[in-house]
C-alpha cells in the first residue's frame, strides 16, 4: 500500500479548482490524498474478508502445507488492495474529493 499520493497533473483538477486560487488547488489536492487514503483503506478491508472465506479447505491447488494457498497467492492477494485503490483514484475516485475541499474552504481551512 503506497503512503504517499504521486504527484497530480494540473490539467487533472477539475476546472473550477484549476481556475481558482493556490489555497483551493492545496486543499483540492489535499481533499484527494485524503480520499485516496480512505479508498486504499476500504480496499484492505475487503481484501481482509476474502481471506478470512480463502480457508474452504478444499483440495484444489492447494500447496503442501494444505491450507490451499501459495506464495504468488498470497503476494496477488497483498498487491490486490492498492492496485483496486489505485484504479479507483485513477478513474476519477469517488467523488469525495470535492466535498471535503468544499467543506475546508467553508470553514476557513
Amino acid at each position: 500500500m503506497s503512503t504517499q499520493l504521486p504527484p497530480i497533473d494540473n490539467s487533472m483538477l477539475p476546472a473550477d479548482v484549476r481556475a481558482g486560487t493556490k489555497a483551493d488547488q492545496q486543499r483540492y489536492k489535499t481533499a484527494l490524498s485524503f480520499e485516496s487514503e480512505f479508498v486504499q483503506q476500504l480496499t484492505q478491508q475487503l481484501a481482509d474478508t476474502t481471506k478470512a472465506s480463502d480457508t474452504s479447505g478444499g483440495d484444489d491447488d492447494s500447496d503442501s502445507t494444505g491450507d490451499g494457498s501459495s506464495a504468488a497467492t498470497d503476494s496477488y492477494q497483498q498487491m490486490l488492495p492498492g492496485v483496486l485503490a489505485d484504479s479507483v483514484m485513477s478513474a476519477g475516485g469517488l467523488g469525495l474529493a470535492r466535498t471535503i475541499a468544499q467543506s475546508m474552504k467553508d470553514s476557513g481551512q
